[in-house]
């Protein structure tokens, strides 16, 4: 590969992470603020507007820095190393797959359970599944430390 391909990957690559890294971060922010400020009503409205709004730019930040970490992965001798950042990456495509599944869940549920605020069932799924939003965000977060983690060990 020639030094100005390699550059011009390794640009997009930190510019993806970062955009990944920091609307991920955003987010946390984000979601703490809307819910001691928002009732559920116009939380589950400003939520369902705002994963919509940012769903295309995650994705494509998250496919860029993929590709391009895949690229020039394959630029190098392949190891235990590589392996393991293979690994995680795709955990953390998969995981993801099931946050976007899970956070549309909870839309419904909270949007049904804002209309009914005396179903005690209903009001313990929409708890249950917030413990489980909340761990699936923690081990997001944990997946792309430890990708960017190996990335500069193998940078290095």
């Amino acid at each position: 590969m020639s030094p100005s391909i390699h550059v011009t990957l390794l640009c997009l690559l930190v510019l993806s992470v970062s955009v990944w890294t920091g609307g991920y971060a955003a987010i946390i922010v984000v979601a703490r603020t809307a819910s001691t400020t928002l009732h559920a009503a116009d939380r589950v409205a400003f939520f369902r507007s705002f994963g919509r709004a940012y769903l295309p730019v995650g994705t494509v930040a998250l496919v860029v820095a993929l590709a391009t970490g895949g690229i020039l992965l394959g630029e190098r001798p392949w190891d235990p190393l590589a392996t393991a950042t293979v690994e995680v990456a795709a955990l953390l495509v998969v995981l993801l797959g099931i946050a976007v599944l899970q956070a549309r869940r909870m839309t419904r549920l909270r949007r049904l359970a804002a209309r009914d605020d005396t179903d005690t069932e209903l009001a313990a799924r929409v708890s249950g599944g917030a413990v489980r939003a909340g761990l699936l965000r923690a081990a997001l977060g944990l997946l792309t430390v430890a990708l960017i983690v190996l990335g500069c060990v193998i940078a290095a």
